[in-house]
C-alpha cells in the first residue's frame, strides 16, 4: 500500500493534536494539549530542524511521522531521527508505517541526509521485527541516553 505523505502546516494543527495525544497515550508518555501545542508549532511552521508529515489524506490523516534533524561526523553527514510514527489503530496492518518510512526515507536521502535513526521501547519486539524488516539495524554497542535542558 502507498502512504500519501503531506507535509504538515499550521492549518494541520488541530487535525494532528488528537494524533499525537494518541499516541502519546498509547506510550504512557504524560503532557498536555498545551505542551504539544507548544511542541508542534514551530515545525509545522517550518524550519531547519526538523518537521512533522501527515499519513494518508490531509483532510483525515491516519498518522503522522515526526523527525528532527542533525549532524552526524561518524556517518558522514546529516541525519535525522523519527521522533514519532502513528497510524490509528483501525488503519494498522495495511502498509501505511511501512510506506511512510520508505516515502520519508527516500525524501531525507534526496536531501543529502545520510542516516535515519529511531527508538523503540525495549520490550517491543513486535515493534522492533517491524523496523528491522524496514533496514534499520540495533546498534547494541549504543543505546539512547537523554538529558531534559
Amino acid at each position: 500500500m502507498t502512504a500519501a505523505l503531506t507535509l504538515a502546516e499550521p492549518e494541520d494543527l488541530d487535525r494532528l493534536l488528537p494524533l499525537v495525544a494518541a499516541y502519546h497515550a498509547f506510550e504512557g508518555i504524560e503532557t498536555t494539549d498545551a505542551f504539544r501545542r507548544a511542541a508542534l508549532a514551530p515545525l509545522l511552521a517550518g524550519t531547519d530542524l526538523g518537521a512533522v508529515w501527515l499519513i494518508g489524506p490531509r483532510a483525515a490523516p491516519l498518522g503522522y511521522i515526526a523527525t528532527g534533524l542533525g549532524w552526524s561526523i561518524e556517518l558522514g553527514g546529516p541525519d535525522a531521527f523519527v521522533d514519532e510514527l502513528f497510524v490509528v489503530p483501525e488503519a494498522r496492518g495495511r502498509g501505511l508505517g511501512a510506506a511512510a518510512l520508505e516515502h520519508l526515507a527516500a525524501a531525507l536521502a534526496a536531501r543529502g541526509v545520510v542516516a535515519l535513526h529511531l527508538e523503540v521501547a525495549r520490550e517491543n519486539g513486535g515493534a522492533q521485527r517491524f523496523y528491522a524488516r524496514k533496514g534499520f539495524e540495533s546498534r547494541e554497542r549504543y543505546f539512547l541516553m537523554t538529558r531534559k535542558l
